[in-house]
């Protein structure tokens, strides 16, 4: 018997069955686009996202013949809302949690609410990320939108609408919303009712323990070759089920996920409320893992700057891979510079995340001349992500949160390139797991802990975690890098009053 994983990401999505040693057994992907109508929008077309993701369940489960599945789970992107109507259908895009339009409404909650007030009661810091402030700009703005909507739902209770007639969200999930209280795991009704929100609108909360939620409809199942039953974990934000299915769990185990955007998360014992994480913007919310919480630092940008990198300034390796059959992304990267690139790359292309929070940064390219080429950028890209990862790490530092080894996950662990640079420039091991698509696999240890195919998550993590690598900092490389880094923390200050002007 199989354990399904589905991962709705921000551009793509990705069903995957694992036998119970953690094995792939069948997995099938697709991409989609984000819609940006006006500046500063995000939006996604939920029912083609919908659409897509049955079909790669619907492959995944026939690549698989013969190993019926057992339960699944769903690994979503966070924050996004979707407001639908009676038949659980979408009313408009999905705006998405890299959206930046919500500053008004983030200002009046600070005067409603204050920052510190709604940081210690939900954990989740005053930003645009946040699905409260988006439902805030859809009642002001979209009214009739507003009254027509019977529910607001996010990716995973959008699906489980879907898949079995009821919208259900996990703790973790709903604990990125900003409108749920942290230590009791309910949604905030307070909260709700002074923002005009209507609780009942809302999807079920899964009970703190996790566990079956649901059961999917007997057609559906039936398509997926589960027989008539096929059981529905809670799941969870889909960084935090990366950090389960890369074996972070247990307080002060770190996971670096390197997908559309760049993630760290921390595990924790208990909710670090800590002023300085609310300053720079680090969320903390229910881990996947009861009675765990995660911090979570964010650069929106992460793998999405060099997936446009490869579709804009690459376009020309990316044809010559795709006719050879090789990886576009190393073949934009051959050639590179060994050491430092002689270029600066500032990757605020949608706003800075985590610990700036100033969602009207741009990028920049600084240093180029005639001898600037693609391969060239694109490695400068890779170094000013990784820069911006190693500001996050130091905040975390300074709160007192100490990482001595990150597990790497995500697209971005395939490149060694990049593993190498988030040693060498943080000055930290890294080790790398056999399954580097970790949301999937930790939705499908979420899936096995429920139905009873793992007795509890330290064994299953046991059975199917596995280690590729480790990679260490190369002393030459860190003293390097350090020289460049000492001038990256001096861009951004020296070209924020610029780059808002433009």
């Amino acid at each position: 018997m199989s354990l399904i994983g589905l991962d709705i990401g921000t551009t793509g999505c990705k069903a995957t069955l694992f036998s119970q040693d953690g094995a792939i057994l069948g997995q099938s992907t697709r991409e989609y686009a984000i819609q940006t109508p006006f500046p500063g929008w995000a939006e996604q077309d939920a029912e083609q996202v919908w659409a897509l993701a049955w079909t790669c369940l619907r492959e995944a489960t026939a690549a698989a013949a013969g190993d019926a599945p057992l339960a699944l789970a769903l690994s979503c992107q966070g924050e996004a809302v979707i407001p639908v109507d009676a038949a659980g259908r979408a009313l408009r895009p999905a705006i998405l949690g890299m959206d930046t339009r919500t500053t008004a409404e983030n200002e009046w909650l600070a005067a409603t609410f204050g920052a510190d007030e709604l940081f210690r009661r939900t954990g989740m810091p005053l930003h645009t990320i946040n699905t409260l402030p988006k439902l805030l700009w859809l009642q002001r703005h979209e009214p009739d939108i507003w009254r027509a909507a019977t529910q607001f739902l996010l990716y995973e209770d959008f699906f489980l609408r879907r898949l079995s007639g009821e919208a259900v969200i996990s703790p973790c999930l709903a604990s990125r919303t900003q409108m749920m209280d942290l230590a009791s795991g309910a949604w905030a009704f307070d909260i709700l009712e002074r923002c005009g929100i209507d609780a009942g609108k809302l999807a079920r909360v899964a009970p703190l323990e996790g566990g079956v939620v649901a059961i999917v409809r007997t057609e559906l199942a039936a398509a997926l070759g589960a027989g008539d039953t096929l059981a529905i974990a809670a799941g969870g934000h889909d960084q935090a089920c990366a950090a389960l299915g890369s074996g972070v769990i247990q307080p002060g185990l770190a996971m670096v996920s390197t997908g559309t955007a760049e993630v760290v998360e921390v595990a924790m014992a208990s909710p670090a409320i800590d002023p300085s994480l609310r300053d720079g913007g680090i969320s903390v919310y229910r881990h996947v893992i009861p009675n765990l919480y995660l911090a979570m630092t964010l650069n929106h940008s992460g793998g999405l700057l060099l997936r446009w990198h490869r579709d804009t300034v690459g376009r020309w390796e990316k044809e010559q891979a795709t006719a050879m059959g090789s990886d576009p992304y190393e073949r934009i990267l051959d050639g590179a510079p060994v050491g430092p690139t002689p270029l600066l790359v500032l990757p605020h292309f949608a706003g800075s995340g985590t610990p700036t929070l100033d969602t009207a940064s741009k990028g920049a390219i600084l240093g180029l001349t005639f001898g600037s080429n693609s391969a060239t950028i694109a490695k400068a890209i890779l170094e000013g992500l990784t820069f911006e990862l190693r500001t996050n790490l130091e905040l975390l530092a300074r709160a007192g949160v100490q990482i001595k080894e990150l597990h790497a996950v995500g697209g971005g662990a395939r490149s060694q390139l990049w593993l190498q640079l988030k040693a060498d420039i943080c000055h930290t091991p890294l080790r790398v797991p056999q399954v580097t698509e970790a949301a999937c696999l930790g939705a499908a240890l979420l899936a096995g802990v429920a139905v009873g195919a793992y007795p509890d998550f330290p064994a299953a993590v046991a059975r199917t975690v596995q280690w590729r690598q480790r990679i260490e900092p190369v002393p030459d490389a860190v003293t390097a890098y350090d020289q460049r880094y000492a001038l990256y923390v001096k861009l951004y200050p020296q070209v924020a009053d610029l780059l808002h002007q433009l």
